[in-house]
């Protein structure tokens, strides 16, 4: 009896200096959560057909399968594998011309012993 009565009491006090989780004060009603949610619903897909090879693409895009859009070749295939491979043989150089001094390093060093 004694630990109910505590508890109300710290129960009283602690609401006072705390702030709980805020509720709504007012319930939505249907039209309004209806209304809310009217741009929730799924969005009908256009598609196109490319003219090239007859797959389906987005209307405006190039064809993922051939790299055309309105009669012209939009694929950067063969730039986009020229890129990746110019870094990697910078990288070969420098990791060359690294050995190099080194093996030059160990050279001097038994030269000098």
């Amino acid at each position: 009896m004694v630990t109910d009565i505590f508890v109300q009491f710290f129960i009283g006090i602690t609401s006072k200096f705390y702030n709980f989780m805020p509720h709504p004060k007012k319930r939505t009603s249907k039209s309004a959560k209806n209304e809310r949610r009217s741009h929730h619903s799924l969005k009908e897909i256009f598609i196109a057909v490319c003219e090239k090879c007859g797959g389906a693409i987005k209307p405006h895009h190039a064809c993922t399968a051939c790299g055309f859009y309105n009669g012209k070749d939009f694929s950067k295939k063969e730039v986009k594998v020229e890129k990746k491979a110019q870094p990697k043989a910078k990288k070969e150089v420098k990791s060359k011309k690294e050995e190099s001094v080194k093996k030059e390093k160990s050279v001097a060093k038994e030269e000098k012993k």
